[in-house]
């Protein structure tokens, strides 16, 4: 009898041997087919949006219900409306003055990982942008939100169905172990890795031996410059970090103020339920935060300010939303200048926005560097900087950063995979779509004749100013290029 994680691996390996049948099958459908079947999902996920969602915070602990409805929907209908009318399918484009066609060709099989902050939105989601594109995808869920993301696949495999999908066009791990999760990344069938969750896992999709786009934690700071609408600005943090108990990774981490609007936002903030900490209490919370691995507690994770509170042995009012913590240095050591992902801000105070600008620029190269921030400001000139420095793929402006990173409160693609660059270790600093997950194969036709490669040929009229003088004469390139030519001539 095999152990479990062999038992796993294999599991994975007949998965694949599926999924590539299915992927096949997908490859020979039209568009129209293609839609129906992810507008199918997209309804599908939509009418069990609540239900999902409670599932979810019961069986993780992480979060609010409530808003995990709107996560559910914007994993669903939000995305499906986002991408329904991208072409993905067959002829992209044709332009025959160019001489030049484009074709979609789907990568083959997608490798779902799913982390337990977003389980349900995150699975209806991917499948949703892996199907749209063209593609198979196996479901990799989190251990810790196995149940409930088994029962959003469960509703993305009957809605499929009854769409006329191909069988196994949608499949899930059931047999959860690391082992597993490893198998599906490296099998030489997976044609891209889609990794959401912890920077370790992260790491070892990109690590993989396969494509992969990856997204690590964030660490958003929120400047609020004095010329800000500082009730709203208030108002917009506080609504973002208590959106789902702060469990979305573009979520606001810090607040940076300048010093000459700091007691306004601070005032704005207590009575908005912000609660500020003690010196004494920011340690204790601290130690909470923080294992002593240096990695953060776990069981803070999308817990209410008052039951983080509570659980630092901390006493605070009935009404507080969101607990800051006054702070000036910026480290790995520092709880609080990193990813906290409950309603806990850092608060820094710096004399004015160039010096903020740089306290953001230390929160995001300490973690979440190419993730996301927020900038609550009216002046154009300071936001203009903001967008020219900041190491972020997600310059955000008055609005809350939790929503308008995955697109609800912004024009940007619906999303709940966010890449973060090269600066942050990703292959795209786009909110994720359908698009990422297809190659796109080029016809082009021969439009020049070899004569006017010739070295002969006129010179084109040079607008960009001289060239620079080059260390080869003339006459040299003349002779490369009669031999390049007299090569091309006997081909």
């Amino acid at each position: 009898m095999l152990d479990r994680d062999l038992e796993s691996i294999q599991a994975v390996r007949d998965i694949m041997k599926r999924a590539k049948v299915a992927a096949q099958a997908l490859a020979k459908c039209s568009q129209q087919q293609i839609d129906c079947i992810c507008a199918e999902i997209a309804q599908a996920g939509a009418a069990q949006a609540e239900a999902l969602a409670k599932l979810a915070a019961e069986e993780t602990g992480f979060g609010r219900w409530e808003d995990k409805v709107l996560k559910n929907l914007l994993g669903s209908t939000m995305t499906w409306d986002a991408c329904k009318d991208m072409k993905t399918v067959g002829l992209l484009h044709e332009d025959n003055a160019a001489g030049l066609w484009e074709i979609g060709v789907p990568v083959g099989i997608v490798a779902a990982l799913i982390p337990s902050t977003n389980p349900t939105s995150t699975t209806l989601y991917k499948a949703i942008i892996s199907l749209k594109a063209g593609n198979a995808v196996v479901i990799s869920p989190h251990p810790g939100a196995k149940r409930s993301i088994l029962a959003a696949v469960e509703i993305i495999t009957a809605a499929a169905t009854r769409a006329g999908a191909p069988e196994h066009a949608v499949q899930a791990i059931k047999l959860t172990t690391m082992e597993a999760t490893n198998a599906l990344m490296t099998h030489r069938d997976t044609g891209v890795i889609l990794a959401t969750g912890g920077e370790a896992m992260v790491r070892a999709a990109y690590s993989s031996g396969n494509p992969a786009i990856g997204v690590g934690p964030g660490n958003g700071p929120a400047f609020v410059e004095k010329s800000a609408n500082i009730p709203t600005a208030v108002q917009h943090i506080i609504a973002s970090k208590t959106f789902d108990n702060g469990t979305i990774c573009a979520s606001e981490q810090s607040v940076v103020v300048e010093s000459a609007a700091a007691q306004q936002v601070e005032t704005e903030f207590k009575a908005q339920g912000g609660h500020f900490l003690s010196e004494s209490e920011s340690e204790q919370l601290g130690k909470l935060l923080l294992r002593p691995n240096g990695t953060i507690n776990p069981q803070v994770v999308g817990k209410s300010a008052l039951k983080v509170a509570e659980m630092a042995g901390i006493s605070v009012p009935a009404n507080t939303r969101v607990l800051l913590s006054r702070q000036e240095d910026v480290s790995p050591r520092n709880p609080y200048a990193r990813e906290k992902l409950c309603p806990v801000l850092a608060w820094y105070v710096r004399p004015d926005w160039e010096s903020a600008c740089l306290c953001c620029m230390d929160l995001l190269h300490n973690e979440g560097v190419g993730h996301t921030m927020v900038i609550h400001s009216q002046n154009q000139a300071v936001i203009r900087e903001f967008a020219l420095q900041k190491p972020v793929s997600r310059l955000l402006v008055n609005t809350p950063a939790a929503l308008g990173g995955v697109g609800a409160t912004t024009s940007l693609a619906p999303a709940l995979t966010l890449g973060c660059g090269a600066i942050g270790g990703s292959a795209t600093s786009d909110n994720v779509t359908p698009m990422h997950l297809m190659d796109v194969r080029r016809v082009a036709w021969g439009t020049k004749e070899l004569s006017a490669l010739r070295a002969d040929a006129p010179a084109p009229a040079q607008t960009l100013g001289s060239p620079p003088k080059l260390d080869i004469t003339p006459e040299q390139v003349a002779e490369i290029t009669r031999k390049v030519m007299q090569r091309l001539g006997q081909i």
